[in-house]
């Protein structure tokens, strides 16, 4: 009996908030520095194997790197040429596009210079190679056999040769003029049928671009003031969103079908295609609208009495944003973080793109490939890509978790530190950085899974029956979910972890007890809160859409608007998750260590609450 009361005291977590610190998960923060060396190999094998000088100097079909002098490869000619003054890639038929192994399959050699001009035949093309130098037909013919070798069909480019521009710091010649490339995008784009559908879309983003440009930094601004306005009237926030909704939803719809029949009124007998798309667009625009705002109504009509129940919890928020201003810019410094590691990761990709050894091809040119064990560096390649990036995300969790509860679990507020944020680094850095590999690993072993069964997907769409095609999509589905309630747990334990110094799975484990204790409090609070942070990206989006229809309606006679809109409403989604989620973020702290609290503490002397007056 003695031994059991004892493991059952022993059982029960006792939460000393920020009372020590201590190393966690340091076989996970090895394995992952381990890995993570694995990708530096990776990157070095392909530098060090000339695979960076093809990629950035660009190579010819006979295995040859422009710009400077190569050794001889067995079997091929041309092979083992100096082309020290021949620095540009030149392709005689830039628009022959492979779209199953995605390249294009055209003749390559290196040029001294890109035909700036059209060239219509091969008599233009003799006449660039005899003013200037630069020879645009394959190396075993001369310039003056252009117009007279019968070979000069098959080793001399395309005619009419298109103007050319050299790619910066690639060293290709790429057409100026990219429609040729529409070809490619039309057969990834299986509804359109006519091609001019899709030539009128490009030329609309191109003719709005500085519009483009000018409504994603209005979406900036707006959500900048949006999490001002979070900051500053916490308490009146909820009821200000719904009411800004419901007029925002009804003004959008008003608009479009206002626009809609005013641009029917005006129609004239003779229409423009353009006009007859916009006029459609505007059509099923505004039916959307319609259905979206019908739905929208339900949905707040049936919450309409639980809202009151997340005022408290964002108030509370809203002053940790202004004790911790740093959290607003949060956003910013994990995706300066992402994109330079995906940059890393593209060009190391690219790499291993021209990594290998030099193979002749069934046509007599040359291909790189990588042999035995090393042709699955692709495969490291791509889980260091989930891996890492999950682990980035997941630094983010922990820095916002620990400086929350810095914020919540000390009594005197203007004893915090001077930077809480950079304090919370300085643990995650110290302490945690184990708990983050392991978090953000466990992730990746789901996250894998489901991209296979999508590739599986995709590769077998069209070929496989009923059944086997609804089981794989039920797959897709559950483990997304699995993967949804893991990163809710992954960042409640990064919440445990700051706040007890325990590792992942035992701060996973007190985690998960406390959220099943308080599961009606997070159905409700959760709930809400999430829907209402919901309507502050919808507002954003419609305010962005909105602005972009009125300012777009200017060009309707010679701008096809469909995709730029698209483009703008996309983005602007984008940017306010962005800010939004870290608002999220926060309030998902702030109840876990307020259901930590009203657990332990009762208000009584010794047992005194953490909580903030509004919360009590």
């Amino acid at each position: 009996l003695t031994l059991s009361l004892s493991s059952l005291k022993s059982s029960k977590r006792e939460w000393k908030p920020l009372e020590d610190h201590s190393c966690t998960d340091v076989p996970w923060l090895l394995l992952f520095i381990i890995f993570c060396i694995g990708m530096g190999f990776i990157c070095g094998y392909s530098i060090a194997t000339g695979a960076a000088a093809r990629l950035l100097s660009g190579y010819d079909s006979y295995g040859n790197i422009c710009g400077q002098k190569n050794a001889k490869v067995e079997g091929i000619v041309n092979s083992g040429l100096d082309l020290t003054h021949k620095k540009y890639v030149f392709f005689l038929d830039p628009c022959n596009v492979d779209l199953v192994h995605q390249k294009i399959k055209s003749l390559a050699v290196c040029v001294s210079a890109c035909p700036r001009k059209e060239l219509k035949t091969l008599a233009d093309v003799q006449k660039f190679a005899e003013t200037n130098g630069s020879t645009l037909c394959s190396y075993e013919l001369q310039p003056s056999e252009y117009t007279t070798d019968p070979r000069a069909a098959k080793l001399c480019p395309k005619y009419p040769v298109p103007e050319s521009a050299p790619i910066p710091f690639f060293h290709r010649c790429a057409p100026v003029n990219i429609s040729c490339y529409a070809k490619f995008a039309e057969a990834l784009i299986t509804f359109v049928s006519d091609s001019s559908v899709l030539h009128r879309l490009i030329s609309g983003v191109m003719t709005s671009k500085e519009i483009i440009m000018g409504l994603c930094l209005l979406s900036l601004v707006l959500s900048m003031i949006l999490m001002v306005i979070i900051r500053y009237i916490s308490r009146v926030l909820v009821w200000i969103l719904t009411i800004l909704v419901i007029l925002g939803s009804l003004g959008g719809t008003g608009v479009l079908w206002w626009l809609y029949a005013k641009q029917r009124a005006s129609a004239s007998a003779v229409e423009t295609q353009i006009a007859k798309d916009n006029l459609q667009a505007l059509l099923i625009y505004a039916i959307s609208a319609t259905v979206f705002t019908v739905i929208l109504f339900l949905i707040m009509l049936i919450m309409r009495k639980r809202v009151a129940l997340t005022i408290a919890l964002f108030h509370v928020a809203g002053k940790v944003f202004i004790h911790l201003p740093l959290l607003v810019f949060q956003p910013f410094w994990t995706f300066f973080a992402l994109i330079l590691f995906w940059a890393y990761w593209i060009t190391v990709l690219l790499f291993l793109g021209t990594t290998g050894n030099p193979v002749p091809n069934e046509e007599g040119f040359v291909e790189f490939r990588m042999v035995g064990p090393l042709k699955y560096m692709w495969w490291y390649h791509v889980v260091g890509l989930i891996w890492i990036s999950e682990f980035i995300l997941a630094c983010q969790q922990m820095t916002v978790a620990g400086a929350v509860v810095t914020y919540y679990f000390t009594r005197e507020k203007r004893n915090l530190p001077f930077t809480p944020i950079l304090a919370s680094v300085n643990r995650l850095i110290c302490y945690h950085l184990g708990t983050v590999a392991k978090g953000s690993f466990i992730i990746t072993l789901v996250k894998i899974p489901r991209m296979i069964l999508m590739y599986i997907h995709t590769q077998l769409k069209g070929k496989e029956n009923a059944c086997a095609r609804c089981m794989l999509k039920a797959c897709i589905c559950c483990l997304w979910c699995l993967e949804k309630c893991l990163t809710y747990l992954n960042q409640n334990a990064y919440t445990a972890t700051a706040i007890n110094s325990t590792n992942f799975c035992t701060s996973a484990k007190d985690a998960f007890v406390i959220l099943v204790e308080n599961a009606l409090r997070v159905a409700a609070i959760n709930t809400v809160g999430d829907f209402m942070l919901f309507l502050g990206k919808v507002l954003i989006v419609c305010s962005t859409g909105l602005a972009g229809i009125m300012l777009l309606n200017y060009q309707r006679d010679y701008t096809t608007w469909v995709l730029p809109l698209i483009i703008v409403c996309l983005f602007a989604f984008l940017v306010a998750h962005c800010f939004l989620s870290i608002y999220e973020m926060v309030v998902d702290v702030l109840f876990l260590c307020f259901a930590i609290d009203t657990k332990y503490n009762d208000g009584s002397p010794g047992r005194e609450f953490y909580m903030d007056k509004v919360l009590m």
